[in-house]
């Protein structure tokens, strides 16, 4: 680490020599693969950019410019060159670094991301921001070429065209052909054909720079008045152009010197200008580069092979839902698959490879993705649009607008729902339950275990409206087998019955409530058992089974309190008790806070939602 050790805060690399850049970009990619080997992250988009933020680094002036990463996944460059590298032993673990810019981490993370699409948008409020205050500072946002799918870029885009705009701003456009599965649509076509048109791009390049370096800039102007009727007879339909927007490039993202030049021929133009780098996922590292999507977001492995070095024995929630969904396709022809650039992370690759002609990849689109299975269903298919908790926030109206306003028979297959881990707070799936709770016809389950959720996915094939079913990551658990009561709708189960304390658990929460039940049975304490199952509409004979010779009553879900499953019976229960007749009630959630990230166990410990925490007050009310 000869190179990097001389790396300890912000603008450092500047005392790097030149011919000693390539040594100093394979020291990181050693530093990366080393480390995420051993804490897990991501690992190929990461690999993808070093050189690319190398350039970005040297070219800029930090924290004082402004660098904007969208999504913020592939900033672990960018952190190792702004002297955070003594964080990576504790990366994306509890009361460690966090795996996305962090306001706090550092003054060089300006705007925090998780989310994609953003960087375009937050990057023309700090231009405007810069333009009110007097600032005179850079300003770059970078996003990669899958983000361009989602709807908000093009809204940035459309705002930072105007043609009026005389301040500088710098967006780089990250090509690798991926987001986190191979690209699809429009867009992505687009951009292939920016890369492959080889003679239009270098005759471009060649006068443009040639002029440039002579100082003739007064014939650049002319020529640029002139080029646009040119461009289009050799290059039809320049996006960025015609709305505007200046286009430099294709540049290869791997070429340091390619990438300062280009920066600093950005940085001379008034206005918005697009700079299309090239750039190949993985780089560096063999397994990484043959399986990008795999190392999107990877758990640690072994280095030498790129095997995962936790062998998964037990089938997950989305392992699950994959087969029955393949199953239910071969029975019914109008079940069709929707995902939102997620078809591995869904479990959707085995229905894609079986019924191609009903599986739809709309990339990261979710608002989109929602419309559409909107549109499916009202022309009589049934949809089952399968994403993950955190990224469905990104649909609310369309939820609302055109699905549930409609009552219309789409099925939101919801992932990773509850608290995720590592991520932290920009994907922990915590508020579904509250958001999709206040829509007229929506219809909410949760699972207890395995083989609930194959019933739940039967059922829900069968409904005549909007239906979610929320289920959390990692494995399935297994347990309880023997209680598999046929679902009607609203309707809960009953599990144990007991006196003294009442446990009702929503989905995912199921097995803490069975180990809180056991704990107190031991202690003496007699427990009823209860799976919710329906967190909306909720079952109301819950509340006279609750009430009946019971002391209190324990709500438990993976969910924030506010307008959650636990908020919400306790407004039933007052409404259906007479207040003389009415006992304590815990509800277990999760309080009005973002949740850091780190072990689901150690978060949970902490939120006071694992099986001491919940027991320690239960009998502390007793």
């Amino acid at each position: 680490m000869a190179f990097l050790d001389e790396i300890n805060r912000e603008n450092d690399i500047k005392k790097i020599a030149p011919k000693d850049y390539d040594a100093l970009a394979q020291e990181i990619r050693d530093f990366l693969i080393e480390h995420i080997s051993r804490t897990g992250g991501h690992l190929a988009s990461n690999l993808g950019t070093v050189e690319l933020t190398m350039a970005l680094h040297l070219s800029l002036n930090l924290p004082e410019d402004k660098l904007i990463w969208d999504v913020g996944h592939q900033s672990y460059t960018h952190k190792l060159l702004t002297g955070r590298k003594s964080g990576f032993d504790n990366l994306r673990k509890y009361g460690g670094m966090s795996g996305f810019p962090k306001r706090r981490e550092s003054l060089s993370d300006c705007f925090e991301t998780g989310h994609s699409s953003t960087s375009i948008s937050a990057g023309l409020g700090f231009v405007k921001a810069r333009e009110l205050t007097g600032g005179d500072y850079t300003v770059v946002s970078v996003i990669g070429d899958g983000s361009m799918t989602g709807g908000l870029a093009f809204e940035g885009l459309n705002n930072c065209s105007n043609r009026e705009m005389k301040n500088n701003f710098i967006i780089i456009l990250n090509d690798n052909n991926m987001s986190i599965a191979e690209n699809v649509g429009g867009m992505s076509k687009y951009l292939n054909g920016i890369r492959t048109n080889e003679g239009y791009l270098n005759l471009k390049n060649s006068v443009y720079y040639g002029l440039m370096d002579s100082g003739r800039r007064g014939t650049v102007k002319v020529i640029q008045r002139l080029k646009s009727t040119v461009k289009n007879l050799v290059m039809p339909n320049m996006l960025f152009e015609n709305m505007g927007i200046t286009y430099l490039g294709p540049v290869d993202g791997h070429d340091i010197p390619a990438m300062l030049k280009a920066l600093e021929d950005a940085k001379r133009v008034q206005g918005a200008v697009i700079v299309h780098v090239l750039t190949k996922k993985g780089k560096g590292y063999a397994p990484a580069e043959k399986h990008p999507a795999r190392f999107h977001g990877t758990d640690p492995f072994e280095i030498e092979t790129g095997m995962p070095k936790k062998v998964k024995n037990k089938p997950g929630w989305t392992d699950i839902y994959s087969t029955v969904m393949c199953r239910l396709a071969h029975e019914r022809e109008d079940l069709v698959a929707v995902t939102a650039a997620m078809p591995d992370g869904t479990g959707l690759k085995r229905f894609h490879n079986l019924y191609p002609d009903r599986f739809f990849d709309v990339g990261i689109a979710e608002g989109h993705a929602v419309t559409f299975s909107a549109g499916l269903a009202a022309g009589g298919l049934h949809p089952f649009f399968a994403v993950y908790s955190s990224f469905l926030q990104r649909a609310y109206d369309e939820l609302l607008h055109d699905v549930c306003l409609q009552n219309l028979p789409v099925t939101f297959c919801i992932d990773r729902a509850g608290i995720v881990g590592s991520d932290g707070p920009t994907h922990h799936g915590v508020f579904d339950l509250s958001f999709l709770a206040q829509m007229p016809n929506m219809h909410i389950m949760a699972p207890k275990n395995k083989w609930e959720l194959a019933d739940m996915v039967n059922y829900a094939a069968d409904f005549g409206g909007p239906m979610a079913i929320r289920y959390p990551r990692g494995e399935a658990y297994d347990g309880l087998k023997e209680f598999r009561a046929p679902i009607e709708l609203g309707k809960s189960e009953m599990i144990y019955e007991g006196s003294e304390v009442c446990l009702i658990a929503v989905g995912s929460m199921m097995d803490t409530a069975l180990q809180v039940r056991e704990r107190l049975i031991k202690e003496g304490h007699d427990a009823t058992l209860i799976n919710a199952r329906f967190v909306k509409p909720i079952d109301e004979n819950m509340v006279g089974i609750a009430n009946r010779g019971h002391k209190l009553i324990v709500t438990l879900e993976e969910n924030v309190l506010t307008g959650g499953f636990g908020e919400r019976f306790r407004q039933l229960y007052d409404e259906k008790t007479p207040e003389d007749q009415r006992i304590k009630m815990i509800n277990v959630a999760i309080p009005d806070e973002f949740v850091e990230h780190g072990a689901p166990d150690i978060l949970k410990s902490g939120l006071k939602m694992d099986m001491a925490s919940v027991f320690a007050r239960i009998i502390e009310v007793l």
